[in-house]
This record gives C-alpha cells, sequence and structure tokens, in this order.
C-alpha cells in the first residue's frame, strides 16, 4: 500500500483529498513522527500492521484494517445513521471513522440497537462478519443491563421474570439466564435474545416500569467505568477475540426482530 491509499482506507477523505493532505506536509509516520512527503511512498508489509501510528493534523492514529469500537452511548442518541427525531450517536465518533470506506456503507455500524433512552455499552465496526456473528439470531451472545423500575422490585417479580414472560407477539415465555435483585428497585438482568423493547416489555408483563436501562456488558466485554458518557474506544485484541468466540455459539432458542431496547 502506499501512503495515499492508507489514508484513504482509514477514512481521511476522497484518494485526492488524501493526496492533498500528504502533499501539505500534515502527515507524519512512526513513533519518530517522520513527515511523510509522498503520497505514493510505499509503505513496507512489515511495517504496515494494527497499530502503527500515523498523525494527521496532529493527531496520532492507529493504522486498523478493521474497526472495532466501544462506545458509552448516552441518553438522547438514536442508533441509526439516518435519525428521525434525536440525533445519530455517529456524531459522537471522528469523522475518519465515519466515513471509512468499504462494506454495504461506509463507516462503522452500530452492532445492534439501543432505544434513545437507554444508555451503556455499545459497539460499532466495519466488518460485517464480525457485525453479523454478534447479531444473527442464530448466535446467544449474552447482554447485561441494569434495569431502575419505577416501584420497588419484590422477590415475586424477580422470580416470575426468572421463570419466563410471554410477550403479547410471541408465544414462547422469555426467559432471561439471569436476575439479580441489585437494591429495592434495581435488577441486573442477562439476556441472549433480541426483541422489540424487550426489557421493558419484560418488566411491565411482571407489573412494574422502567425508569432507566443501562447496558454493561456484551459477553466478554464490560463497559470500563472510565469510559464517559459519549466517549468511545478501541476494542483491545483480546476483546475482539473474546466477542468472535462468543458470536460463535449456536443459540438454542431463535431470537426474533431487531434488538431494540
Amino acid at each position: 500500500m502506499r501512503w495515499e491509499d492508507v489514508l484513504y482506507s482509514q477514512g481521511f477523505g476522497t484518494r485526492r483529498a488524501c493526496r492533498a493532505l500528504i502533499l501539505s506536509g500534515a502527515v507524519a509516520a512512526g513513533a519518530d513522527r517522520r513527515p511523510v512527503v509522498d503520497p505514493d511512498e510505499p509503505v513496507p508489509p512489515d511495517e504496515l500492521a494494527p497499530g502503527l501510528p500515523f498523525w494527521v493534523d496532529g493527531v496520532c492514529w492507529p493504522y486498523q484494517p478493521r474497526a472495532y469500537l466501544m462506545l458509552h452511548k448516552p441518553a438522547g442518541y438514536e442508533c441509526s445513521r439516518r435519525p428521525s427525531a434525536w440525533p445519530s450517536v455517529h456524531t459522537l465518533l471522528p469523522v475518519p471513522l465515519r466515513q471509512r470506506p468499504g462494506g454495504a456503507a461506509d463507516g462503522v455500524q452500530a452492532i445492534g440497537r439501543l432505544d434513545q433512552d437507554t444508555t451503556g455499552l455499545l459497539l460499532l465496526s466495519d466488518d460485517g462478519a464480525f457485525i453479523h456473528r454478534l447479531t444473527s439470531p442464530r448466535h446467544h451472545v449474552p447482554k447485561v443491563y441494569v434495569v431502575t423500575c419505577r416501584h420497588p422490585v419484590d422477590e415475586g417479580q424477580a422470580q416470575r421474570l426468572r421463570a419466563g414472560v410471554v410477550l403479547h407477539d410471541d408465544p414462547r415465555p422469555v426467559t432471561p439466564v439471569a436476575v439479580e435483585r441489585i437494591d429495592a428497585s434495581r435488577l441486573r438482568l442477562t439476556l441472549t435474545e433480541g426483541r422489540y423493547h424487550q426489557v421493558k416489555r419484560m418488566v411491565a408483563a411482571v407489573g412494574n416500569r422502567v425508569d432507566a436501562l443501562h447496558r454493561t456488558a456484551i459477553g466478554p466485554v464490560v463497559l470500563p467505568a472510565d469510559l464517559a458518557p459519549g466517549q468511545w474506544r478501541w476494542l483491545s485484541v483480546d476483546e475482539v477475540a473474546g466477542l468472535q468466540a462468543a458470536g460463535g455459539k449456536a443459540a438454542g432458542v431463535k431470537a426474533a426482530g431487531p434488538e431494540t431496547r
């Protein structure tokens, strides 16, 4: 790959725009921040490894053949690239991540959906196979939610959830992997299915209401305590591998519908 190709693959605009960035002196490479002045300069294959640092306008970027991210989704954002009433979560990401080329659409895509009022861990990627592996109804990747209920949660409601509840659009009961009472009004639910407004409808089915919903984990990946709402970071190699392994396990029960909470 040439340096022009590297910048293009990382979302820094058209090939012409990437070439102009290099010719303007805006690009540097390596730990020593060596200026890159020739757009046609080849990058040795042994150097073009994930994590290779390069700088554009003084900002350091790691070269990533594929993008794997986590975002701490705040309330008031939609997971769609074409939101209807609220801003898109994609506006919280740097422009290069939103316009990386390749796939059915440019840029990283949200893996599953969270309602605009739901907060917490959201994964994004431009790797179509990875996205499919984690969202396919044939797989059961556990997701953990902290649910704040409007009314006190008694043990009877928790037991009914553990036993499984029937939602109006499907005769099959929805049974969480785990239900834990955190305190008088909060539950920790672990689910492997993804149905429309699933958590909210499950809690309503046992006679309560959801006032706040926060996702804390997907598979082995846990939302870090130091990642503030609206912030993002790259997933580590181990986190990606763990998610790929989790997404490779076939589900015993087929999920239905989009994963919207």
